[in-house]
């Protein structure tokens, strides 16, 4: 099951380094316990935002995959 999100961040058609810039300031402008939904289709944005997420202390709830886009899911901590 899809957990709820409270923002939506489209990042398709976005290259390494945008994608990580955008969550960045997207998370930067979100209180403690929001939730974050990524859309991407850069092959480099799981593995880039996953690290990320995991420098900045937040967690991730979800990764889903097919074979054109990546949606994670965010809480903000």
């Amino acid at each position: 099951m899809t957990p709820p999100t409270d923002k939506t961040l489209d990042l398709t058609g976005l290259y390494c380094p945008e994608p990580i810039f955008r969550t960045r300031i997207q998370l930067d402008n979100m209180k403690p316990g929001q939730t974050l939904k990524i859309t991407a289709d850069d092959p480099a944005a799981e593995e880039d935002i996953q690290r990320l997420i995991k420098r900045l202390g937040h967690t991730i709830l979800e990764i889903q995959t097919d074979h054109e886009t990546i949606q994670i899911t965010i809480r903000k901590t």
